[in-house]
């Protein structure tokens, strides 16, 4: 355990108290310069008592931000520990927990209708409104946050359908996920795309596999969504003919017009193929 860490992150914000007990969890694992942290995931989450998604997530946030980062690995019983170190410049960039020391001078009046105006830190003065004051303009609150979280769970999602035994350096596998998601990947394509991958590649040998790492960063899902979107065409196209075929029996008022659905009927109808009074004359309900 080093004090020095734990005493330089307790004085710190870190925007929840999710992120700063699995923070203070951490430092407490640490070496004087930050390093030589290795606990698990599910580690973490037993002793802070935290959901896993939580410390998944907040892991994902931390290497992002540049606080943590991956220093190598160490064997364990079910395969290896991600072993990290904890950036002191990032931790002291932080906003401090200690609020600033105002000095107030003296006033005639005991109360003052407005906030004090005496003396001043360093010759500059403090906000004209106090943050209670009912004048107070507060920004309104942002989503970005959600939208992140949201992210790392779609990028966990996708990166949990790729063959186990081949997933590799998972920080930097769910940074690329979700790089190609804010390049306009949709999720359920990518995760389709992986799917693909994983079930052409059952049997592989070991000189054929590619680790995840790797697989991302070739973008080799471009493969799949390729096929992906090829499928999607061939399955409009036969929709088409479809739609086609049922118009062409209303229009000759074919025998198989009883097997019509009225479902198709509307859709007949809103797609422009047939008229009301055509689908009528063919003896079925407009």
């Amino acid at each position: 355990m080093s004090w020095r860490i734990a005493n330089e992150c307790a004085e710190r914000r870190f925007g929840s108290a999710a992120r700063k007990q699995i923070i203070m969890f951490l430092a407490d694992k640490a070496s004087d310069d930050g390093s030589g942290i290795w606990c698990s995931k599910g580690t973490i989450q037993r002793h802070t008592e935290l959901s896993e998604s939580t410390v998944k997530r907040t892991i994902i946030d931390f290497l992002r931000e540049g606080i943590l980062i991956e220093t190598g690995r160490r064997q364990c019983k079910n395969g290896y520990t991600v072993i990290y170190r904890i950036v002191l410049e990032c931790v002291a960039a932080l906003e401090p927990t200690a609020e600033p020391d105002i000095e107030t001078g003296v006033t005639v009046n005991p109360v003052q209708p407005e906030p004090g105006t005496g003396s001043t830190v360093n010759g500059v003065r403090g906000s004209r409104w106090t943050p209670n004051h009912p004048k107070t303009i507060h920004k309104p609150p942002t989503r970005r946050h959600e939208a992140a979280e949201v992210e790392d769970l779609e990028a966990e999602k996708i990166l949990a359908a790729y063959p186990e035994d081949r997933i590799r350096d998972r920080g930097t596998s769910l940074c690329l996920i979700a790089a190609a998601l804010k390049a306009g990947v949709k999720p359920d394509d990518l995760k389709q795309a992986v799917k693909a991958y994983a079930k052409e590649s059952v049997g592989y040998t070991r000189s054929k596999v590619c680790f995840s790492d790797n697989w991302f960063k070739m973008r080799r899902w471009e493969k799949g969504l390729t096929q992906i979107q090829a499928d999607r065409e061939k399955a409009r196209e036969a929709e088409a003919k479809g739609r086609a075929s049922l118009a062409e029996w209303i229009h000759e008022r074919h025998p198989l017009c009883r097997h019509i659905t009225n479902r198709q009927v509307e859709d007949l109808i809103l797609s422009k193929l047939v008229t009301p009074e055509q689908v009528r004359a063919a003896g079925l309900e407009a």
